[in-house]
């Protein structure tokens, strides 16, 4: 019976190796050479980055790229926790060089947006210019200055004179965008991208070039990718002239 016994006890031995091989692989396959992905990336690179994932995917037969959105500043935080994202696009430099540390390579900008108005369909406070926004009772929602837009609307009140106090503090664009969109607020400084996303479920008041921000996007591969040759393509893509044509499409401009 012995022999059996050393046996049997060799057979468990050998098996929970190669679990515990499997399993390591398993979770390295996002760093190394695996053909799946996952990019973070600001909120208001949804519909791009949702176009760019399809015409990728379909370039690129068994890659598959896993799309995570949110305010930049709560990605780079995800980051900073080791959340297993391979790939970042944030909105500001700023956030990107929050996760200096995790980056591989330089980041480089991609796109640049500038900002709007939003305000309810058909503008029924007949809103004209930032200082509007200062109207008694108006209801006007931003983000925290932590997030980029947040930060941008700050900016072009400053630049325009402006004070605002608002009625709420949202967590990304999408959220200003909610906001407005179900008669929870009427207005909020917003990527331009995101009132033409809108559609007619919004208006849009431009902002004056002089009163304006250039919000410039760059994205960047993560250490833990850096051998991950999806990721790097995946960049190569959105910087490409393929990348740039859909980015083009949702109003993005060129860097």
């Amino acid at each position: 019976m012995r022999p059996r016994r050393r046996i049997l006890a060799a057979i468990a031995t050998l098996t929970a190796a190669l679990v515990s091989v499997g399993m390591l692989a398993a979770g390295c396959s996002s760093g190394g050479d695996s053909t799946s992905i996952t990019v973070a990336a600001a909120s208001s690179l949804t519909g791009a980055f949702e176009a760019a994932k399809a015409e990728f995917e379909a370039a690129n037969p068994g890659t598959s790229i896993t799309l995570s959105f949110g305010s930049s500043s709560a990605l780079a935080q995800q980051i900073d926790d080791g959340a297993p994202i391979d790939v970042f696009a944030a909105a500001d430099n700023d956030t990107m060089a929050r996760v200096g540390d995790h980056i591989w390579g330089r980041p480089a900008t991609f796109t640049t947006n500038t900002l709007e108005i939003m305000v309810a369909r058909g503008n029924p406070l007949g809103i004209t210019s930032l200082a509007d926004l200062a109207r008694p009772g108006l209801l006007y929602v931003t983000c925290p200055p932590e997030v980029p837009i947040g930060n941008y609307a700050a900016q072009v009140l400053t630049r325009a004179s402006v004070t605002v106090t608002p009625s709420s503090l949202e967590p990304d664009a999408k959220g200003i965008v909610t906001k407005i969109t179900s008669g929870e607020a009427d207005a909020g400084i917003i990527y331009a991208t995101d009132v033409t996303a809108a559609g007619e479920r919004a208006s849009g008041v431009v902002i004056p070039m002089n009163q304006n921000i250039l919000a410039s996007y760059p994205i960047a591969r993560m250490k833990r990718a850096r051998t991950n040759a999806t990721a790097a393509a995946w960049i190569e893509f959105i910087k490409g002239a393929e990348g740039q044509a859909i980015l083009t499409r949702y109003g993005f401009i060129a860097p």
